[in-house]
């Protein structure tokens, strides 16, 4: 797993995070024969096999190879295996091999896995350091598609 721009105690801290949320029983599930429309709210971990058309905020969620969501999210943790067109906010997001996600990514530790396909802006790490990447003009850096495919 890459942590950019981390002291070794941030990275030690964020692995931990990422080892009790691993940990953590899925409380909630959306299965693959589901469609939800409308914002959806939940405490603890979820599961989308499904297709969500609307916004998602709470504390984990793994969005499943099957799964859909159309629609903006904001969670704690984020373990993207499937598709989403919507900005993502998260302390901790991981995209994994084979997922598609369209839109702006924002989150404190990104990790990305060869094979994985982002298309959007991406900003990572403290305000801090997002303002110390600041081009002179103010503005970010942009990368308008990225797709890193295992060959």
């Amino acid at each position: 797993m890459s942590l950019f721009n981390k002291t070794s105690e941030e990275a030690v801290d964020i692995t931990e995070k990422i080892k009790k949320v691993e940990s953590e029983a899925i409380s909630s599930i959306i299965d693959k024969s589901m469609t939800v429309i409308g914002e959806i709210h939940f405490s603890g971990k979820a599961r989308v096999d499904g297709m969500i058309e609307g916004n998602l905020q709470g504390e984990h969620l793994i969005l499943s190879e099957t799964g859909k969501i159309q629609g903006d999210i904001e969670v704690s943790s984020f373990n993207c295996y499937g598709t989403i067109k919507g900005d993502v906010k998260a302390e901790i997001l991981t995209a994994r091999s084979g997922c598609k996600i369209s839109g702006t990514l924002s989150a404190k530790a990104l990790s990305v896995e060869p094979g994985a396909c982002i298309e959007g802006n991406i900003k990572s790490g403290s305000a801090e350091e997002t303002k110390e990447r600041l081009l002179p003009d103010g503005k970010f850096p942009v990368a308008t598609s990225i797709s890193h495919d295992a060959q």
